[in-house]
């Protein structure tokens, strides 16, 4: 049974590869894998729930005696359907309810004008001097924002400046790199730096110091690159076409435009600090965020003489939420999910442990699979496999050096954070900025693969090396 599920992701992954070609809208494949892979995952719970979740099984059953009379089978699958199926969901959900919040307050800035003031600001037209100012302002905000949001700001913004959308894809594609590099240095910039920081295997004071650096050679290497082959000015938005906002801009006052940008860009900024004061999950501080941005969009359209049919309330703008991206994005999910729960993961980073057993390699090969398999199970499956290391635990191994590398802030868990970050780059599907780049830009998986993937593994290599030297040979 695991290795049909395993057969049908890869037969599924190649269907999402071959979008364009075979012109099969890729967040059906992934809905159809996901949910198939569930199937066959609940037909097969009890050969896997035994091995994979046992633990978690016996305490399920404990809280629920009924079931004591029940067979195998179906205490099994009652366990997959009243637990793990909603775990599953329940972790989906903040992704996805987080991604439309951060979406809907792009939206409800843009659609007022608040980008105007960036875009006017940057005057110019230099293909080389855009890019590197681009990847520059997108590596610093996805460490303060989240790759995802940013992503999707950064987007919206280079729209305004680049008409050709090849350029945009070049463009869009530095976005994703510089953003998954500037979120892998900080433990609130990467859903899996903050998995690391949440449950103490990392922290602030060391995280930033060791990771800063490689994390910026990761990401200038490939912008440097890229700059090389990039020649004369960008090719501007048509000058001739009309905006349907228009007339609506036209009629907002400056200060109006302006008081949503910093409020927006307000409310995205205050999300991490809500998730560290409250403890609450990050979507609430993005929904919250939406909340106040509404209200005050409903205040200026009250003191405005505006025709109702202009007013671009928030029940308007929701429907520009691109759903094909979060379908596509549930699906994968889900499919992943399947994958994890079946133990097919752990079992991966067990023989990843047991036939490598350089914390190095280790999380090298990790960081090139979070290129094809999402990030936050296997960082999920490694922290599930090593404890954090106390000082007892390191004076009793039998290689104390070796268990040396998993205490808090050890160099097993910087380097994850790391190589997970990063190594998500080298494919379009291997991040939540790209998975959202691909859906909004709509950048084709082959295009990507050809002229960007390269790009991505040398800056991810180059990265990884001087981390590697600062630990080795610097002891730092």
């Amino acid at each position: 049974m695991l290795t049909s599920m395993i057969i049908i992701f890869l037969v599924g992954y190649l269907l999402i590869a071959l979008e364009h070609p075979l012109k099969i809208n890729k967040a059906g494949t992934a809905l159809l894998v996901g949910t198939i892979l569930w199937t066959l995952y609940t037909y097969g719970a009890p050969t896997f729930i035994p091995e994979a979740s046992a633990e978690e099984f016996k305490l399920f059953l404990e809280h629920n005696p009924s079931l004591s009379t029940a067979t195998f089978k179906e205490q099994c699958i009652h366990f997959v359907i009243e637990h793990q199926v909603l775990d599953c969901i329940g972790e989906i959900a903040e992704t996805l309810i987080f991604l439309i919040g951060a979406m809907l307050t792009v939206e409800l800035i843009d659609v007022h004008g608040g980008f105007m003031f960036i875009t006017n600001r940057i005057t110019t037209k230099k293909k080389r001097n855009l890019l590197f100012m681009v990847a520059t302002i997108t590596f610093f905000m996805s460490a303060v924002l989240d790759n995802l949001t940013t992503s999707i700001v950064m987007i919206m913004l280079i729209r305004k400046l680049i008409g050709d959308y090849k350029e945009r894809w070049i463009f869009g594609s530095i976005i994703i790199i510089a953003a998954n590099s500037g979120g892998a240095w900080s433990p609130i910039g990467d859903v899996t730096t903050i998995m690391l920081w949440v449950r103490g295997n990392i922290s602030t004071s060391a995280t930033i110091p060791h990771l800063l650096l490689p994390s910026i050679v990761s990401a200038l290497i490939p912008v440097l690159i890229t700059m090389r082959s990039l020649h004369g000015n960008i090719t501007p938005p048509n000058a001739f076409e009309t905006d349907p906002n228009d007339e609506l801009l036209r009629i907002l006052k400056k200060k109006e435009k302006l008081s949503i940008l910093i409020l927006g860009i307000s409310c995205l900024l205050f999300v991490p600090i809500f998730k560290t004061i409250t403890h609450l999950p990050p979507f609430m501080g993005i929904l919250m965020g939406v909340g106040i941005l509404w209200f005050y969009t409903e205040i200026i359209y009250r003191g405005n003489n505006i025709n109702e049919d202009l007013k671009l309330r928030l029940s308007k703008v929701v429907h520009r939420i691109d759903g094909s991206t979060l379908l596509f994005f549930l699906g994968i999910l889900l499919a992943v999910d399947a994958l994890r729960c079946s133990g097919a993961l752990a079992d991966f980073s067990l023989w990843l442990d047991k036939n490598v057993g350089n914390v190095y390699a280790v999380n090298l090969i990790i960081g090139t699979f979070s290129a094809i398999v999402d990030n936050v199970p296997l960082v999920a499956g490694a922290m599930g496999m090593y404890p954090i290391a106390n000082e007892t635990m390191v004076a009793a191994a039998a290689d104390p050096v070796y268990m040396s590398h998993f205490v808090q802030d050890g160099v097993f868990w910087q380097f994850l954070a790391y190589c997970a970050g990063v190594g998500g780059s080298m494919l379009i599907v291997g991040s939540a900025a790209g998975v959202v780049v691909m859906g909004l830009e709509r950048i084709n998986f082959i295009w990507y693969l050809k002229h960007i993937s390269l790009l991505a593994l040398i800056g991810y290599l180059a990265g990884a090396s001087v981390y590697i030297i600062q630990r080795v040979i610097f002891n730092f």
